[in-house]
Order: structure tokens, then sequence, then C-alpha cells
């Protein structure tokens, strides 16, 4: 199926640009114009999407160059499109940033020449003048394959700010072809909270706090942004979706944990998964005493356990049932805070909470960022799952485990930009916790090989 629809990439020309209260400000306003808005969020990122969702009621896709290819980028968004009217994808950090200071892989720019849709450029303008205009310039001229055609300041502070700025697009000596839309202003209600991982999420925002916020940020960009002209210019993009693969046999019953601890998943993951025949049901580690009925897999993901350390330790009935079905040899797969929750303790601000204890470790926060970046891991013999291939993912935590005992073996061996050669992927019968975060599309026998898992646990849903 076929369809004319249109698409647009906000952009920064560098991290804190203001991509995230303007894409939701801008997302708000065609909404309340009628369109069918359908949310993507470029790179690794979990949070953006998860206050893309809150706003629209609809799963936000993460598009990445590197982690899914060219092909996998192309594909996602097809099929996320069909029914959509218009496509809002947020940037990651400045809009050339990728994976390295060489390649464009990765990188917003990538994205926009991959799917060949404009850019609109965000300036964060709160110390600068007519200096933005020529650093539009710079960003329009640095690579032309990319179609940068609006720009729109943010933290602008006052109407003749916004003219000095204006005019140094429209009457700089270059002759910027850039469209300028308009600004949102300094406001300190449009300011998100931020911690160690980034943005604060939507659920931990307080819903009453969040819905001020994305009402202040539509009504402010509706006031000072000229969405009709934007919306004017859009230009079609052809929507293809491509085939989707059908599962055959019974539904596999898998337990995805889902609360404010466990909230960083890639809507495609899951999509993967059920593409497989795993029937995906959430569960809360916080407030749900068991499992879900029927389970016979459980897919733990990150988030921040270390902020609800206490509550986590309180639920004893459920860490004793995922250990006990661990033993037994149920599969579970765990990344990043989920493998904190399948350690033994959480120390956390000078305190230690039980965890689930599947693992030996004590998993301890750190003042400074412990590891950032992409990952290849390449699975060997040990990995319960699948024992050969390659699954591209992110890390990115502040904590650390204490030291593996040499027992417990590793799945997988990954090579860090530094060149340092790391095992990990830590196993227990078929339990399987990582720090890396996979991308399922990647390769997707992971998936395929953690489902069938699962199906011959015992756990077959009728």
């Amino acid at each position: 199926m076929k369809k004319r629809a249109s698409a647009f990439i906000v952009a920064g020309t560098n991290s804190s640009a203001g991509k995230t209260v303007l894409t939701l400000a801008l997302m708000g306003a065609l909404r309340r114009r009628g369109l069918v808005v359908q949310p993507f969020k470029a790179g690794p990122d979990y949070i953006d999407p998860g206050h893309h969702r809150e706003l629209l009621k609809r799963p936000s896709y993460n598009l990445d160059t590197w982690m899914m290819g060219v092909a996998g980028v192309a594909r996602t968004f097809g099929r996320q499109m069909c029914g959509a009217d218009v496509g809002v994808i947020e940037g990651v950090m400045g809009l050339f940033d990728g994976k390295d200071g060489v390649s464009d892989e990765g990188s917003t720019a990538h994205i926009a020449k991959t799917l060949n849709i404009p850019v609109l450029l965000v300036v964060n303008a709160e110390k600068t003048a007519r200096s933005a205009g020529a650093a539009v310039l710079g960003f329009e001229s640095y690579d032309p394959a990319v179609k940068i055609k609006w720009v729109v300041f943010n933290r602008v502070g006052s109407d003749r700010h916004f003219r000095i700025l204006k005019d140094s697009i429209q009457k700089g000596p270059k002759g910027s072809k850039v469209r300028v839309l308009g600004y949102l202003p300094k406001d300190d209600e449009l300011t998100m909270p931020e911690r160690h991982l980034g943005l604060t999420t939507a659920g931990d925002m307080g819903r009453g706090e969040w819905r001020r916020f994305a009402r202040r940020a539509v009504t402010l960009a509706e006031r000072s942004v000229d969405i009709d002209g934007l919306t004017g210019s859009l230009p079609a993009v052809r929507v293809k979706a491509g085939p989707v693969k059908k599962p055959s046999g019974k539904a596999v019953r898998v337990a995805v944990a889902l609360d404010r601890a466990f909230c960083f998943y890639y809507e495609e993951n899951l999509d993967v998964l059920r593409s497989f025949g795993a029937e995906t049901v959430f569960f809360s580690p916080i407030k749900d005493k068991k499992l879900p009925a029927g389970t016979s897999g459980v897919y733990i993901g990150g988030g921040y356990p270390e902020l609800y350390a206490k509550e986590l330790e309180a639920n004893g009935e459920l860490r004793g049932e995922i250990l006990r079905k661990a033993k037994e040899g149920m599969p579970v797969f765990a990344e990043c805070g989920g493998l904190m929750y399948l350690g033994k303790r959480i120390e956390t601000e000078g305190k230690a909470f039980k965890a689930a204890g599947v693992f030996p470790w004590t998993s301890r926060m750190l003042k400074k960022r412990k590891a950032l970046g992409y990952r290849e891991v390449r699975l060997t013999g040990d990995s319960p799952f699948a024992s050969k291939g390659a699954v591209r993912g992110h890390e990115f935590h502040y904590s650390e485990i204490s030291k593996v005992p040499p027992g417990i073996k590793r799945g997988f061996r990954f090579t860090t930009p530094a060149g340092t050669e790391v095992s990990e992927g830590y196993t227990f019968k078929n339990t399987l916790a990582s720090y890396v975060h996979l991308h399922f599309a990647s390769d997707p026998s992971f998936a395929e090989g953690f489902v069938k898992r699962c199906a011959g646990s015992g756990g077959r849903k009728d």
C-alpha cells in the first residue's frame, strides 16, 4: 500500500538547542489542525520517544542508520507512516553529529538524506544575535545534500532580538535560502528538568505538570511560529510499507517490565518479538506481586532502578518469583537497568537495596558517566538465544557492577571505540544480562532465538 504524506526533521545546532520542546510544540500544533502525526526519534535515545507517546498517544519509533542500516530506517519509516498525514522526526545532538567525526552514519543528517526529507533547524539564540546568521549559513553549506529548509530560534529575549536574528539570515552578506519560521521565547516554563541520563521522563514529571508544560509549548509556538507556513511548504514523501512478517503457530507470552523504574525500550524491539510469535504483556516490578499468568519468558529493559530501589526491594514476592523462574530455566533477557535488577543489590546514595539475586553482583551508582557509545556485540556459543551473528546497540550508564566471579559465562564480545576488547552478556542458564541496549532489527535472529527458547520453556499459551 502506498500513501502520499509529508514529513520533516527537527534538528539542532547542538544538544540542548531546544529540539524536544519545539518538536512537542509542533506535534501538538499539527494535531490541533486535525492532522494524524506520526512521531520518530533519531538516534538511540529512549526518553524523547516517551514524551512523544505521552503527547500523541502513538508509539514513537527510533531511526538510527548505524544500528538499523539505511534499509532498516527506510523500512521502519515507511511502515509507521502508513495512515499518518505527517511524520515528525526529532533529531539527535547536533545535525551532523553521529558515529564519529568523519562519517555521517548515525547522524540526523544521514536520516534526512536517507529519507530525502527537509530539515527544520533549531538555534538556541539565548546568547547570540547577528552571529546566528553565520551559524545557520555554515550548517546550510556544510553538506549541500542535506536540505535545511527552515529555521526556528529558541530562547529569544524580545521582538527586537528576533528581528536582529531574522535579519542576520534574510539580509546577511551571503544570502541564506533558509526560511525563518519564527521563534520560541525565553520562558522558564519551557525548561524541561534533567538528570544523569538526560531529560526527566514524562511519567516522572507528573501527569499534571507534563500537561501544563505541553500546553504552554504548543500555545507559545502557535503565537510566534508560522505553523501554517510550515505545513503549506511541506513536500510530499512517498510512503511504502514493506511486508510484515506474520508469526506462525501459537503465541508465546513474554512479560515485559514496564513502569517508572523500567521504561527504556526500542518500540521496534517489541514489534520484532511479536513478529516471531511473542505476545508481549506488561508488568510492574514495583507494584505487581506476580508475573502475568502464562508467562514463558521475561524481558527487563533499562530505566532508573536506582531511583526506585526501595520500592523494588519492598516487592520481595516478585523478586523471589523471578529468581525462582530463572533457576528453573525460564528465558530472561535484561538490559542495563534490568541487569542491575537481576543482581544481588543496588547501591545508591550510600544505601544498599536488595534486588532479584539471579547474579551475585552489586550495582553501584557513580557520580560520573561510566560508559557511552555504540556497540556491536559478537555472539558466542555461551549466548542462550543465538550462538552466532552480531547485534548492534548502544551503551549509556552511570553505574558499575562489582567484580564478576570467573564462573559466570559471557554471551558476547565487543570492542569499544578506544580499542578495548570486552567480554560481556552475562549468562545464567537461560538468562542473559547486559549493559548494552540491543536493537533487534540489526539482527532479528537474536530475538527469534529468544522467542524460540521461550516456546520451549513450557509456558506456551494456547
